[in-house]
């Protein structure tokens, strides 16, 4: 796959990377039920995690806290070292943070294309009225194509979105988030509803974009796929984390096995 993310380098392994992302104390209750209580860990630059657990820990509640989608009762987020707390999301986007949906939403009337050059004007001015105007649409389409290009899908760039398949969907999901420029790539379960094939394709692609340098952090229920391509693992259970470690140490811990792969079920690392 080429490297056409822009001033990515290759990740250099034996480098000790700076922390790009610190959360702490993420606590949020809706009416009485206590969806985080006290999460905290730190993401290293250029590190692949995957944030795991059984449905209802609270994975997809912890990310849009961390990008501001909800407001947490107590939390500190800090990005490459500036605290963004309180930041409202578009801010926190700016500054670098790109979150994914297990829904995908793209502009259905546009083409594949077009939906990433949006994205790609966007972030280059201020109001999205002017995103695609004559004198940004060329920059834009530019960097979309390469953004189509290394998520894989640049043969259907111009076809309409409607009528996709769900693999061109999530890929395009992709795309439009590294529009952004981020710093740190949020995705939330991106190989959902995928088959097999699909699903180890498109984890392929998010550990190549990840070895060009981007920080991933995802949240994902296709445990094989996860323990194939993440560096490391973050669990969850009931709102609390009860691991945090190498995929192998991870799935050997009894309360993780308790609480999401069974107590019966052993992980035998290949």
């Amino acid at each position: 796959m080429p490297s056409n993310l822009p001033a990515m380098p290759i990740r250099d392994e034996s480098k000790k990377m700076d922390v790009i992302l610190d959360i702490s104390n993420v606590t949020v209750r809706f009416g009485g039920v206590q969806a985080l209580d006290d999460v905290s860990f730190k993401v290293s630059e250029g590190e692949f995690l995957c944030l795991i657990g059984p449905n209802g820990a609270g994975k997809t509640t912890l990310m849009r806290a961390v990008t501001g989608v909800i407001n947490p009762q107590s939390a500190t987020v800090r990005l490459a070292g500036r605290d963004i707390s309180n930041l409202p999301t578009h801010k926190r986007v700016r500054m670098g943070l790109a979150l994914t949906h297990q829904i995908v939403r793209p502009f259905r009337s546009m083409t594949v294309l077009d939906n990433v050059a949006l994205t790609a004007g966007h972030r280059l001015i201020s109001r999205i009225s002017r995103a695609m105007i004559s004198g940004n649409r060329s920059d834009a389409r530019k960097q979309a194509r390469k953004y189509l290009s290394l998520v894989g899908i640049e043969d259907v760039a111009k076809q309409r979105v409607v009528g996709q398949p769900l693999g061109v969907a999530k890929r395009l999901e992709v795309a439009r988030a590294l529009a952004l420029k981020p710093k740190v790539l949020l995705l939330d379960e991106p190989l959902a509803g995928l088959n097999s094939v699909e699903a180890a394709r498109l984890a392929n692609t998010v550990a190549d974009i990840n070895r060009q340098g981007l920080t991933v952090v995802m949240i994902e229920h296709n445990l094989g796929e996860v323990l194939r391509v993440s560096q490391r693992l973050v669990v969850l259970d009931n709102g609390r984390k009860i691991a945090d470690g190498s995929p192998v140490d991870v799935m050997q811990d009894p309360t993780v096995r308790a609480a999401y792969v069974g107590k019966e079920r052993r992980y035998v690392a290949a």
